[in-house]
């Protein structure tokens, strides 16, 4: 019997706790950022060619 009650405390001790909370948030987290980026995905596209066209045009000056 003592088993049987170290294990009904085990259990309930386990339901107690959160550590499960963090990956939920976690997963809302990721779930909100890739909606944004999906939402605002062409505009993200054109900073990044516009940073890529200027890093380029601004490297061939330097080298000349």
């Amino acid at each position: 019997m003592d088993r049987l009650e170290r294990f009904g405390t085990d259990i309930k001790e386990y339901a107690k706790d959160d550590t499960a909370i963090g990956v939920v948030e976690i997963i809302l987290i990721l779930v909100v950022l890739i909606a944004l980026v999906l939402l605002f995905k062409d505009q993200i596209v054109k900073v990044v060619n516009n940073a890529f066209k200027s890093f380029n045009s601004d490297s061939a000056e330097i080298i000349g």
